[in-house]
């Protein structure tokens, strides 16, 4: 080989060299993702991210997984690593090969079982995805539980209020849940055995009561309001009948409007039922559907339309105090064909003179700062009022964007930043299955390919080597 041949190879091998180097520098500077799997595996939501993003301590994520990790699990610790810019480390054992350091968590794991520990500072919490594929709500409910703070919602019950142990229709046990997954415990609060709303309570629930309040359990509400506490009103709506079935004066009082205590924080329901002939679910003109929400980005973030049974209208009293602010949180999605009805028999037409027009505020917030106290250091009261219950029952909650919209509520309500999806995509495992015929070719492919290439070579080596 004569010196212009050595120095055209050398040339070829330090360009070749650079072109790497440029190569990897380049991927380094822009790093560019496409993730092109049906499921999208390798992307996290942007509720992950967010997640991740604002982390507010360090974690450690262990996986016990028996035999050779599917390669979904390795590609969605690394994503957790990655995105969290290094606060999450993450790593895969064998514990029955590594048996020193799954020794350390305890008796966790058999050789079935697969676990995933989830560990920040002195909290831990253990995600069991034995049955199904590990998926991102998995593993942020035990994130967001190791690194924040619990918070309580108390229900006020005594008053026929909607039940949060409930498994009925009716019942708020699915609520609970969503509120669990996101780190806030529910609990009911009995007023008529205590003279205060207790002071650990993050937010005080009032959930549909069907019968009215005690003046003393008022007062407590109020004071509790006054002194920074914060409060979601859920007011049912007025019982309807039709002409040959008269409502009772009894029946006329069920389902009280909370008036007593809303009208010191500068509203009033009214005593009608809101409808929309244009949107509203399942056919029932009693039910709007609608998308139709104050700009306020952390409470209507997420939402789509939600919908509402039998919701009652809303107004703003004129003689609030200077310091109070109010606004409609959720409106009728039309103006011409919705109202609020004050025709309890069912005859469904707009009369100007009595019926409020569309389109008709069926929710509302409140806000006012508060002077710091020893007992409560927040700043301000927030309360949100929504005229219906319906929509947060076992029924209904996991229907359009309702479930959402209830942790965007309690979540702004007790100011955490951070909802868990009431439902998120899981992860499809998929197996290819081949028959044996099919795995001696694969086979034969995989060995005699590589195989040729270097025959090829060697052939082409000893003929021109000189």
């Amino acid at each position: 080989m004569n010196f212009k041949n050595i120095l055209t190879s050398l040339t070829f091998t330090l360009c070749l060299i650079g072109a790497l180097i440029s190569v990897n520098y380049i991927a380094y500077r822009f790093n560019m993702r496409w993730d092109v799997t049906a499921s999208k595996q390798h992307t996290l939501t942007d509720y992950t991210e967010a997640l991740l993003k604002d982390l507010r301590a360090d974690v450690k994520i262990t996986a016990m997984y028996v035999g050779f990790p599917p390669k979904y699990l390795e590609d969605l610790l690394e994503e957790y690593e990655r995105v969290s810019d290094g606060k999450v480390k993450a790593k895969i054992i064998d514990p029955l090969v590594e048996l020193s350091q799954a020794a350390q968590y305890g008796n966790v794991i058999n050789n079935r079982e697969k676990k995933l520990i989830v560990e920040s500072g002195k909290e831990r919490r253990d995600v069991d995805f034995t049955e199904e594929p590990l998926n991102e709500e998995g593993i942020n409910n035990a994130l967001i539980r190791v690194t924040r703070p619990a918070q309580l919602a108390c229900f006020l019950t005594g008053h026929s209020e909607y039940d949060i142990f409930s498994d009925e229709s009716d019942g708020l046990n699915e609520l609970m849940k969503k509120l669990l997954a996101n780190n806030i415990i529910s609990k009911k609060v009995l007023l008529q055995t205590a003279r205060d709303v207790p002071a650990e309570c993050g937010v005080l629930i009032v959930a549909g009561p069907r019968q009215h309040l005690p003046v003393e359990e008022e007062e407590a509400i109020d004071r509790y309001l006054k002194q920074g506490g914060d409060a979601l009103f859920l007011v049912e709506n007025v019982i309807v009948s039709t002409p040959d079935k008269p409502l009772t004066e009894e029946q006329e009082q069920l389902n009280p409007s909370l008036n007593n205590i809303l009208k010191n924080w500068g509203v009033s329901v009214a005593q009608d039922v809101v409808v929309d002939l244009t949107s509203h679910a399942s056919g029932d003109v009693g039910s709007p559907a609608t998308n139709n929400y104050m700009p306020h980005k952390a409470i209507i973030a997420g939402l789509d339309y939600t919908f509402y049974l039998r919701p009652r209208s809303v107004s703003m009293l004129p003689d609030r105090r200077p310091t109070l602010k109010v606004a409609p949180f959720i409106l009728t999605a039309s103006s011409e064909n919705s109202w609020g009805e004050t025709n309890r028999y069912l005859d469904i037409k707009f009369d100007e003179d009595v019926d409020r027009p569309g389109p008709v505020p069926i929710a509302y917030v409140m806000a006012e700062p508060v002077a710091p106290t020893e007992k409560n250091t927040q700043a301000h009261t927030r309360i949100i009022l929504i005229t219906d219950a319906d929509f947060l029952s076992n029924a209904y909650i996991n229907y359009y964007s309702n479930a959402q919209m209830a942790l965007n509520v309690i979540n702004w309500l007790v100011e955490s930043d951070y909802q868990v999806l009431p439902e998120q995509k899981s992860v499809e495992v998929s197996k290819l299955d081949l028959t044996s015929q099919q795995k001696k070719i694969i086979a034969w492919i995989l060995v005699g390919i590589p195989v040729l290439i270097m025959i090829i070579g060697a052939g082409l080596w000893i003929k021109y080597r000189d």
